[in-house]
């Protein structure tokens, strides 16, 4: 019997969904109680503070984390995100979501999360660079190709992972593209990183939509988050024939029933930096843009916005979860319940990217580069495969999707916890 011994370092409401998570899938699949708790619970944590020199010559001390919650498969992987809601339960539950991911798709990662407290819209380009290098200093000895690999989240992007990878290779005396992912390409980023994410979720939910034999073509799409995410997902969709009729950022969003301009709305994104007062369609609000009728739902900013309040009113046949932990404990019971709604959850939904980051990752220790084609068509077979494991552990055990892809994961890094065994 285990006796677990957690202070309250991780406390937070997001932080305890992803233990209720743990907890159901655990008990799903009698998972020994020796293994549970070195399963459940992260690794270690790092809280850092970042000094940054600003602009008028004043100094600004931002906290950072980065937690690590499993290396028994493998190093951790996982993003870094600059935003002003950032804490440390938050960045643990991330970091516990992307173990279940990375294992759960075949990756040999654990994974990690890592964050700043800071809106990043708030510093100018040199504060951000002052930002991320400082950051990434304080993280060496924690990170690098073999132990840590950082990639771009909410807030960040391929220039920051520019400067964290320039900041890193200074310290070990040589270029280490590996030490992050989501690179340009010209420092050794992969081709289709970028784009991954979305595509794989417009593939799965093409693929979900194909096997409720529901045409692509006529479907519609409302997608909540219009960041890298959800503009990807956007993009790939309707190139699939889908119309993308409601859009969203933090400043609100666009319905239009007729469909988006999809290219139109984000060139407006890269000149105004954000979606209000763009005029391709009516003015809608986000937890609106939740409950609008359509084929496909996709929340692609932050966790928990379907909740126990708005889950019985969604009027989706789809929701597939682009954001990680975007529908909250109670939610998931009503939308089970409910029994009309397919749940593509966000383990498996959203795991392209770290699957093309793990394409990168393998491209810089090789030094050998491939096209795009070569890319996309690796990554739709491990999606593929992903997702025929969860749909036969759903029939065989009876579960609901997202129970069947969290034992599928979680089981497997037990094992090799098991394996491995306990060092003393």
């Amino acid at each position: 019997m285990s006796k677990a011994v957690v202070s309250g370092l991780y406390d937070s409401d997001v932080f305890r969904m992803a233990c209720r998570q743990f907890d159901q899938a655990a008990d799903a699949i009698n998972l020994a109680e020796d293994i549970r708790d070195r399963t459940k619970y992260p690794r270690r944590c790092l809280a850092v503070a970042v000094p940054v020199r600003r602009s008028d010559g004043s100094v600004t001390v931002f906290e950072g984390y980065r937690v690590q919650h499993s290396l028994s498969t493998g190093p951790s992987k996982g993003g870094i995100r600059f935003h002003e809601s950032v804490t440390l339960g938050e960045v643990a539950a991330l970091a516990m979501w992307m173990s279940w991911k990375c294992s759960l798709v075949g990756l040999p990662f654990g994974g990690a999360k890592g964050g700043v407290i800071v809106n990043p819209r708030d510093l100018s380009l040199s504060e951000l660079e002052h930002l991320s290098r400082r950051y990434m200093q304080e993280l060496i000895g924690f990170v690098g190709p073999e132990v840590d690999i950082p990639a771009p989240d909410v807030g960040t992007n391929e220039q920051i992972m520019a400067w964290m990878m320039d900041t890193y290779s200074n310290h070990v005396g040589h270029v280490s593209p590996a030490v992050v992912t989501g690179k340009p390409l010209s420092l050794g980023g992969s081709e289709g990183r970028r784009e991954a994410t979305g595509v794989g979720v417009a593939y799965l939910v093409g693929k979900y939509l194909a096997d409720m034999k529901v045409p692509v073509g006529g479907a519609t799409v409302a997608i909540q988050g219009f960041g890298n995410v959800g503009g990807e997902t956007a993009i790939a969709l309707s190139l699939m024939g889908a119309r993308i009729i409601a859009v969203s950022d933090y400043t609100g969003g666009i319905y239009n029933p007729a469909g988006i301009d999809i290219k139109k709305a984000l060139a407006y994104i890269r000149y105004a930096g954000v979606l209000k007062d763009f005029d391709g369609g009516e003015p809608i609000g986000n937890e609106q843009l939740l409950e609008l009728e359509c084929t496909v739902l996709v929340p692609a900013a932050l966790e928990r916005v379907i909740t126990k309040d708005n889950a019985p009113r969604l009027k989706c046949r789809v929701l597939a979860e682009g954001a990680n932990g975007p529908t909250t404990n109670e939610a998931d019971r009503i939308i089970e319940a409910r029994g009309d709604i397919e749940l593509i959850p966000d383990v498996l939904c959203n795991s392209g990217g770290v699957i093309v980051s793990y394409f990168e990752w393998l491209q810089n220790l090789q030094s050998f580069y491939w096209g795009r084609d070569e890319v996309i068509s690796k990554l739709h077979a491990i999606l593929d495969k992903a997702k025929d494991s969860v749909e036969y552990q759903k029939r065989k055990f009876s579960f609901g999707r997202r129970l069947a892809a969290l034992t599928l994961g979680i089981g497997r890094v037990a094992e090799a916890k098991q394996k491995r065994g306990l060092f003393p």
